[in-house]
């Protein structure tokens, strides 16, 4: 499974076996005997395998079908957050004015936010 896995990844990435192995700095000949399934990498290697295809090592592994789970979920926006202030409990109890408060001051440090970074 790893040895298909990792050619997938290569090509999606258009690269050869020997940048890899030159990325990763080993030889290419060790890594077309991963790509074959001839020899399996150490854990060293498993991980530098998974970040330099910005995956994990259970992906790799074949026991994940999620490739990167860490990928930053999409920015907020003002539908969002009015959708989550209305699910939170009490906030429809509180009067128009102040839901309309606590509204405009989601948004505006949410705009802070995205300025800053």
């Amino acid at each position: 499974m790893l040895n298909k896995i990792l050619r997938i990844l290569r090509e999606e990435y258009e690269k050869t076996q020997e940048d890899v192995a030159k990325d990763l700095n080993i030889s290419r000949v060790r890594y077309n005997q991963y790509e074959t399934g001839k020899r399996s990498p150490d854990n060293e290697v498993l991980i530098q395998l998974a970040k330099y295809y910005n995956t994990t090592t259970d992906y790799l592994l074949g026991k994940s079908e999620i490739r990167n789970p860490y990928k930053e979920a999409p920015e907020k926006t003002d539908e969002d957050i009015d959708l989550w202030l209305s699910k939170t409990d009490g906030y429809k109890e509180l009067p128009e004015k102040d839901r309309e408060l606590i509204s405009n001051l989601a948004k505006n440090l949410l705009e802070k936010h995205r300025k800053e970074k």
